[in-house]
């Protein structure tokens, strides 16, 4: 007898062991504490959020694997035997020899950006990243945009919109030389894209190009095996490719990279950088004692780099990544059905939606992406965060406001934290939002910081 025609739905891959209780609040109760934290969701409190798609740094759920090796913490100063079997994985699944652990990635992007820069040099990339380019703008250089124009229209089904655009990098190297260069930055995933991912195919026409200029190129490896899994589904010959295969192989083109391990690596706290350059790893490791510790702890407990050490392991692992994707696809899907204007394809660790086609009513100046995020955590106490002008920050020479095509808010889905009902609570929330989106009113500064304002610059409505 033949089989009717069923689909098959997917599962998380783990079972829930331990449960944290959330507080549902009443609406009441949230605008009140949107106001006090001036609209910015970075100022919340996390009691007062019910589901918290804030971020995926530091906020997944470790396995029981992981909770039991942090209780093998080598506590050394000097040494620790956690440090060197977490050095054996990065050798072991990124393939770079020279590794130097951090607190968390954005002190690599540190520690990489005060060794490669001299002032007056630009770094070229496949779209900013907040902290990154800030990191680089500090230590003298100019951040140049080289990702391919696809990447700036969210209605564009590009498979691989993070790639770079030759012509782009070729232009500007002509322009200012290739010695001006301090190196190349390509991202994977591309977060301010909306989570996309480059091709393999890409990563080694731009690996050519680099080494035959004799620039550096170097990886935000942060989200790597989310670009891996994409490659993996979507580039010609990598079907029947393991992930950490793929991984293996794009690490092979870059000098380095680094990485916040508070993402792929499904810990709290963390990060490393690692590279194949023995100058560069030796010009590290003296750094490192400088900021955050010694060069056996970067600044992290050995149960730490334990649970790091075990989270590689875990993160290469096909059903795992599948999992996350899936949710993020799932999110997307269900959007879609209430015509929600949305970043396509959908991302690998978000859904981003477009607040300039959402909030279609309200100007660049009038802050879209903050006004639709607070507004949604009003609505449902379901927390996301501005990826617009106000991330955008201001230009460091004109001090005017940056810009930037894309005025999205990201929501952000922890590994192996939230169900499909948390999931549909949230779609539901924007559905709502959507609805009574002529009603809504946007924002203004009422503080701004120096550096990052959208972590903690404040907000109130325009009357």
């Amino acid at each position: 007898m033949a089989k009717k025609n069923i689909k098959k739905s997917w599962a998380e891959p783990f079972k829930i062991k331990v449960v944290e209780p959330i507080k549902v609040t009443t609406r009441e109760h949230r605008e009140k504490a949107a106001k006090v934290a001036g609209y910015n969701t970075f100022l919340l409190k996390s009691e007062d959020v019910y589901i918290d798609l804030l971020t995926d740094s530091g906020t997944n759920a470790m396995s029981d694997y992981q909770w039991a090796g942090m209780m093998l913490g080598d506590e050394a100063y000097a040494g620790s035997k956690n440090f060197y079997y977490l050095w054996n994985n990065v050798k072991k699944y990124y393939g770079m020899p020279y590794f130097v652990p951090t607190h968390q990635g954005r002190a690599a992007e540190h520690m990489i950006s005060k060794i490669l820069i001299k002032k007056g040099d630009y770094v070229p990339g496949n779209m900013y990243f907040t902290t990154t380019r800030l990191h680089q703008e500090l230590a003298g250089a100019t951040f140049v945009d080289v990702i391919i124009d696809e990447a700036h229209n969210p209605n564009d089904e590009h498979p691989f919109k993070g790639n770079i655009d030759l012509k782009k990098l070729d232009k500007l190297v002509k322009k200012v030389g290739a010695d001006k260069i301090a190196y190349v930055s390509m991202a994977g995933p591309v977060n301010m894209a909306g989570g996309q991912p480059f091709s393999m195919d890409n990563l080694e026409k731009v690996y050519e190009y680099t080494k035959k200029h004799k620039i550096k190129l170097w990886f935000d490896a942060t989200r790597a095996c989310e670009n891996a899994f994409f490659i993996k589904e979507r580039e010609k010959g990598y079907k029947d490719k393991t992930i950490p295969q793929i991984l293996k192989e794009m690490c092979k083109y870059f000098d380095g990279l680094w990485v916040s391990a508070k993402k792929d690596l499904m810990v709290n706290i963390g990060g490393f950088l690692a590279t194949r350059n023995k100058k560069v790893y030796e010009e590290a490791r003296n750094m490192v004692v400088v900021y955050e510790g010694l060069h056996t702890y970067g600044g992290l407990a050995g149960r730490d780099m334990e649970a790091m050490a075990r989270g590689i392991e875990e993160m290469v692992e096909y059903e795992n990544i599948r999992m996350r994707i899936k949710q993020v696809e799932y999110a997307g899907e269900q959007l879609a059905k209430y015509k929600i204007p949305m970043v396509k394809p959908f991302g690998g660790h978000a859904i981003f939606l477009d607040a300039k086609r959402i909030l279609n009513h309200l100007s660049q100046d009038e802050l879209p992406a903050q006004t639709l995020a607070s507004e949604i955590f009003i609505d449902s106490g379901v927390r996301g965060m501005e990826r617009g002008i106000v991330s955008a920050g201001r230009d460091p020479e004109t001090g005017d406001h940056r810009r930037p095509k894309l005025e999205l808010v990201r929501l952000t889905f922890p590994r192996r934290v939230y169900t499909q009902s948390h999931i549909d609570v949230m779609v539901e929330s924007v559905a709502s939002v959507y609805e009574d989106r002529k009603s809504i009113k946007g924002l203004k500064f009422v503080y701004e910081p120096k550096y990052l304002r959208f972590f903690q610059g404040r907000f109130e409505k325009l009357k």
